[in-house]
């Protein structure tokens, strides 16, 4: 008996940088600097892409939008997640639930939650209580502690229509 569904995992890094805009889930949230990225460096939105490759081993962000590849130059990530969710329709799969966190120091990301999640779930085709965003410190260790940058992970549920594949 095969189940039908997969769960993967995803994780994104990026340091900040002056002159960028900082997005988190398709946010633009207010801060003296952004995340340096080949696209919008949205580690957010890039955890949940690469959740979902990975729960149905499609690969990840490098092989799909590779940072060589002039066309996702300053991309919009959320448009990176859409692309992700028609590759898994493709094979036989399609998001069910996934659960985010995002490692910053700075800037207090609280206000901008509901709209993060929002952003998510319409890309992901999921209703916004199936998307779950939290934001943690690191309690100032490490580079995330020193404000060098910003990291996020994501588990993602996806639901598979041959449990066989």
């Amino acid at each position: 008996m095969t189940l039908p569904f997969r769960v993967g995992q995803g994780f994104d890094v990026h340091a900040f940088r002056e002159g960028r805009r900082l997005v988190l889930g398709g946010v633009v949230v207010p801060h003296d600097r952004g995340l340096e990225g080949h696209s919008d460096a949205d580690v957010l939105a890039h955890a949940v892409t690469d959740a979902l490759l990975g729960a149905l081993a499609l690969g990840d962000l490098g092989k799909h939008f590779p940072p060589h590849d002039a066309r996702w130059k300053d991309a919009d990530s959320l448009e990176l997640l859409r692309h992700a969710v028609r590759l898994a329709a493709e094979s036989g799969g399609s998001p069910a639930q996934v659960d985010a966190t995002l490692f910053l120091e700075e800037p207090k990301v609280a206000p901008h939650v509901d709209t993060m999640r929002a952003n998510l779930a319409e890309a992901l085709g999921l209703a916004v209580d199936l998307v779950s965003v939290k934001a943690t410190t690191t309690e100032g260790l490490g580079f995330v502690g020193r404000a060098d940058g910003a990291a996020a992970s994501a588990v993602m549920l996806v639901r598979v229509e041959d449990g066989d594949r």
